[in-house]
């Protein structure tokens, strides 16, 4: 006994049964126990795929009230739980509780293979898959795996157009809460991640890393068919699509398809009439800035006066 009250016997049985360790309640699909058999009611729906409660902003349905309110905190922008050491917010009391690890410096899941530890099982979990190689979500749509099923939510939107967090400022949507994070440093002209060799600031680490390679000469990705290497993984993707043939980007207006999505903003200026590249010398104006640079090599050699006024 542990002399705790409550309100109702529902809820003293309830308790009574945590002491004893038992689990009364057990579903007829898959034999997992539960305490409760409001639990028990909740379970079943992750069988039947029913998701009752719905997001009227944006649509998306889950099994639980409290699932949803939690949600919902995305579009209000409303982090109410909050970190005593650095003031950081967070959605839920979870997420803070993860977040206090990485001020006290523990984490007690490690990796087997290479013994690197993690806040929690599924950073762990997504970190194994490093070695594994495995990508075991896969989009329906175009083929392509991830390792994680927030990676693959994240991708559907591309083909959805999908962006639901929006920039309280600009009122931009993106398709992920770090895409949007990384966007809001434009609006406070935040760049904390800085070049040792030149003194160049960036927004993301990643970019920092990625231009770090530009004073090293490394090119750490290679193309298996033709051997070229690359700064980036994603500018190895868009040279793969020289071998596949494949064109992703296609016109709405006349089915021309491109491998980029640059190209693509390049070409629907053809139909737009924009140019927006103008020559300072002779004020030529061109679709692209790749133009207008071919062009300037026309002035190249001559002696060109340009009027201060």
């Amino acid at each position: 006994m542990c002399g705790k009250e409550y309100a109702r016997s529902s809820q003293l049985k309830t308790h009574d049964i945590t002491d004893t360790g038992e689990k009364p309640y057990s579903c007829v699909v898959c034999g997992n126990k539960l305490l409760t058999n409001n639990n028990i009611n909740k379970h079943m729906k992750t069988h039947t795929g029913e998701k009752p409660y719905s997001c009227l902003e944006c649509g998306k349905t889950y099994l639980t009230n409290t699932n949803l309110k939690i949600h919902q905190r995305i579009h209000t922008r409303e982090k109410q739980y909050s970190c005593v050491v650095c003031k950081n917010q967070f959605l839920t009391n979870s997420s803070l509780n993860k977040h206090m690890k990485t001020h006290t410096g523990e984490n007690p899941y490690s990796c087997v293979v290479c013994h690197k530890g993690f806040l929690n099982n599924n950073h762990l979990k997504r970190h194994e898959r490093v070695h594994t190689g495995e990508k075991e979500y896969s989009c329906i749509v175009c083929d392509k795996t991830f390792k994680t099923k927030s990676s693959l939510t994240t991708h559907k939107r591309l083909h959805t157009g999908e962006r639901p967090y929006i920039c309280v400022v600009c009122n931009k949507g993106y398709r992920s809460n770090c895409l949007l994070k990384q966007h809001e440093k434009v609006h406070t002209e935040e760049k904390p991640y800085s070049c040792l060799v030149c003194g160049k600031r960036f927004f993301k680490n990643s970019n920092l890393k990625v231009h770090l390679r530009t004073h090293t000469g490394e090119k750490p990705y290679s193309c298996l068919e033709c051997g070229k290497t690359y700064l980036t993984n994603s500018s190895l993707n868009v040279h793969l699509r020289t071998h596949t043939g494949e064109k992703p980007y296609s016109c709405l207006e006349c089915g021309k398809s491109f491998l980029t999505n640059s190209n693509l903003k390049v070409h629907l200026k053809t139909h737009t009439g924009e140019k927006q590249y103008s020559c300072v010398v002779c004020r030529k104006v061109f679709l692209s800035n790749s133009e207008l640079k071919r062009h300037e090599r026309i002035h190249w050699g001559k002696t060109i006066q340009l009027c201060s006024l």
